[in-house]
């Protein structure tokens, strides 16, 4: 299936139109969120690296014509004007890892405008997917208080391409390892992994099933305890790692259960049995919630691995986001719909100091003490600098999150920095609002 045709069917009529009418001028979209979802102190930028690539391939074909076509029931040839159509303009953008917040753009694309149009509903689908669960999953590096967190989200998300979208996203928050295989390999993400309950199932005790495991897996293990009965199965994970002569690396994992109360017999017993080095890890329904009731409670695990809520941003699984148009062919334009306003113009984001933004015009100087969010990373539909690493974009995230405020950070009831309006955005706001009042007023189109 081709990307280009992976579109609302809106898209390519309008598109089409435009071509039809000429209506080819430069035009400036933005793509930003109305509001955060509830439960969200800050949102991470991501999907943009996706994003680009896509931009950068973007080519309506034969192919691509004729699936069009049948689509609309058209004759081919009515669709003959998209064909050869490429992506040639510019992308101002957020760079993965950073935080944003309500009413910023993540992203502004300016090109000719059947371009620009065409391309909304691939880049949405990718931005409000991709900063969805960065969001989710930051919020769980925030919960585990410096402790691990593996990603075990693929058999539970919206897709295998989604799966490997999450475990990278993951990553860029600050987890250290995947149980994705072709996202570990892909992104270069330590693939971790121990054993399902059928494992345990196929041998005729529990101890068989961890002795023939270390046999073939000699290195570091981890044994899942909780398949029969819990204490027992640590009991017996312990017996097998002290007569293997085995404990640095080594751990248990406890998926079901009072996860709390778990660890704490579990942590007694491996000590008991001179096993101090073995690790617990904690799998099972986890999501920043369950990570920071136990890390509240004190419960002795050092790892959390989570799947499942995470992967699919569950309290949260959609963005209230929007691709509008903001400028054609110079000329400021806006949406007036109740609840809907837009804001006119090419837009940038100046950040101060403790997460204080202002969202302004592209063209203004940035404020005395600040920095601008959105940088130039395409032009003329190239890429302007080499891809980003993930070692770059979890930085970015790294520093804007140990200078969000506190109450933005909280896991219950965050409140999140709500970013003001620039002066000369006010001003060019009412001005455009008065002008299309004044047209719609003498019955004329906006």
């Amino acid at each position: 299936m081709s990307q280009v045709t992976t579109t609302d069917l809106y898209e390519v009529t309008m598109a089409l139109s435009y071509l039809r009418e000429d209506m080819r001028a430069p035009a400036t979209f933005s793509l930003f969120v109305r509001d955060l979802p509830p439960g969200r102190g800050f949102l991470v930028a991501a999907g943009l690296e996706a994003g680009l690539d896509y931009l950068s391939r973007f080519r309506v074909g034969r192919s691509e014509v004729q699936e069009f076509a049948e689509a609309m029931r058209r004759p081919v040839e009515d669709l003959e004007p998209l064909r050869g159509m490429s992506f040639d303009g510019q992308v101002r953008a957020v760079p993965e890892g950073r935080l944003v917040f309500a009413g910023e753009p993540l992203l502004e694309v300016t090109a000719p405008l059947p371009q620009a149009q065409l391309v909304e509903t691939y880049l949405l689908s990718l931005f409000c997917h991709q900063t969805a669960v960065a969001s989710k999953a930051a919020r769980c590096v925030l919960a585990a208080a410096g402790r691990p967190l593996v990603d075990f989200s693929l058999r539970r998300t919206h897709g295998p391409e989604a799966g490997l979208q999450a475990a990278r996203l993951c990553a860029l928050v600050g987890f250290t390892g995947t149980s994705n295989v072709a996202a570990a390999t892909r992104y270069g993400i330590p693939a971790v992994g121990t054993m399902a309950h059928s494992y345990i199932e196929a041998f005729a005790s529990e101890e068989d099933a961890f002795r023939a495991f270390a046999r073939t897996h000699p290195g570091p293990v981890t044994f899942l305890v909780d398949t029969y009965d819990t204490e027992r199965g640590v009991a017996t994970a312990a017996r097998v790692l002290a007569d293997l002569g085995l404990g640095r690396g080594c751990g248990i994992r406890l998926d079901s259960g009072d996860l709390g109360a778990l660890a704490r017999r579990a942590r007694t017993a491996l000590d008991e049995a001179g096993l101090r080095d073995v690790q617990i890890v904690a799998s099972g329904g986890l999501d920043e919630y369950g990570v920071a009731s136990l890390v509240r409670e004190g419960a002795p695990i050092d790892t959390f691995a989570v799947g499942t809520k995470v992967g699919v941003a569950a309290d949260a699984p959609f963005l209230d986001a929007a691709y509008k148009l903001v400028e054609y062919d110079g000329r400021p334009v806006m949406k007036l719909s109740s609840a809907k306003a837009t804001a006119p113009g090419p837009k940038q984001v100046f950040r101060g100091p403790g997460i204080r933004d202002v969202v302004g015009l592209a063209n203004e100087e940035p404020p005395e003490g600040t920095e601008t969010l959105l940088r130039t990373v395409m032009r003329g539909g190239l890429r302007t600098e080499p891809p980003d690493t993930l070692t770059a974009a979890r930085a970015r995230f790294e520093a804007d999150l140990a200078a969000l405020p506190d109450e933005a950070r909280r896991i219950d009831d965050p409140v999140a920095p709500a970013p003001t309006m620039s002066t000369r955005l006010t001003v060019l706001t009412t001005v455009v609002r008065h002008r299309i009042e004044a047209r719609t007023a003498a019955g004329q189109e906006t």
